[in-house]
């Protein structure tokens, strides 16, 4: 058997939990019931990683953030059953049935535009860019719910001083990846994919904007984003972008898929904002899951402090 010491270790090296726990019912089966059928399923059927289990990476090591919350924290069935991720399909459940079989390996996200230094950054070059901090953030939803998450990452400003920005980078552009035959689903979602968000510099290098490789200790879930997306606290989620592969930096607003497909209802900035309710329904209140009452909506969801100085000035009912 062969035993590396961790900083040998890749992130393609780890063993998925997935299969860790499937080969270990394997050698169950094989002292239960040797080479004959165990409870209906064969030995290679055993043997086989399961369809359902979640593969996940342990971080160790994690820095304690002085931006997290304390507020009680969302359980992780809350946060990995009901979540959107519209290429897995349209129902807050689909995300957890039908991303299991996503394929993250050799995952590489490029970085190009208005840089200096444009390169492309592998998963193990990502996990070396800043020391991995666990920021527990509230998490606003666009559909008046909410959660709290224990995120792993590190500010994206880290990776944006990496490429040097030249004077012409204003914004900041943001590709999910996107695979109609892994994301069979995403045909019937209504959008266009791949999809993309996008900031503004000064957002884009405030502190709390994290560029997320985990959660609750471990690497991301597929239906939550794996293996790499971004958390943008104050915003409403969808701009949270997942799996994402492309960051471009440039001199004009980019397109976001959302108020590309309805811009009476999505804006730009999509701050979270009790006083600016969407079309269809107020922001003035929000359920958090597992809780049956409404609580008040936080402007900017209780970030004021660290991001309000960046919109003075501006008309939030306009740019909204």
């Amino acid at each position: 058997m062969l035993f590396r010491k961790a900083p040998d270790l890749t992130y393609a090296d780890v063993t998925p939990k997935a299969v860790y726990l499937d080969r270990r019912k394997f050698l169950q089966a094989m002292g239960l019931a040797g080479a004959t059928a165990v409870a209906g399923k064969n030995l290679f059927e055993l043997a086989m990683p399961s369809q359902t289990a979640l593969a996940a990476t342990k971080f160790g090591d994690l820095v304690k953030s002085p931006f997290s919350t304390t507020e009680k924290v969302n359980s992780f069935e809350d946060v990995t059953h009901y979540n959107n991720f519209y290429e897995f399909g349209t129902d807050k459940s689909d995300p957890a049935k039908n991303a299991q079989k996503f394929n993250t390996s050799n995952w590489v996200v490029s970085v190009e535009g208005d840089v200096a230094k444009p390169r492309k950054f592998t998963m193990d070059e990502i996990l070396k860019i800043a020391p991995l901090e666990e920021r527990i953030y509230r998490h606003r939803c666009v559909e008046a719910w909410s959660i709290v998450v224990p995120w792993i990452g590190f500010s994206f400003s880290n990776l944006v001083k990496l490429v040097e920005p030249t004077p012409k980078a204003q914004f900041v552009a943001f590709q999910s990846y996107y695979d109609s035959r892994q994301m069979p689903q995403g045909r019937w979602a209504g959008i266009e994919f791949p999809y993309v968000e996008g900031l503004r510099m000064d957002e884009a290098m405030n502190p709390l904007t994290l560029l997320c490789v985990g959660m609750y200790g471990e690497s991301l879930p597929n239906q939550d984003g794996a293996p790499v997306r971004m958390v943008i606290p104050w915003k409403y989620g969808f701009k949270g972008i997942k799996s994402l592969v492309k960051i471009k930096f440039q001199s004009k607003m980019p397109p976001t898929t959302w108020n590309l497909a309805a811009s009476s209802e999505y804006g730009f900035y999509s701050n979270v904002n009790p006083n600016v309710d969407h079309p269809r329904w107020s922001q003035a209140t929000e359920r958090r899951l597992g809780e049956i009452f409404k609580r008040k909506t936080l402007m900017f969801n209780g970030y004021s402090d660290q991001v309000a100085s960046i919109y003075s000035g501006m008309d939030l009912k306009k740019y909204y």
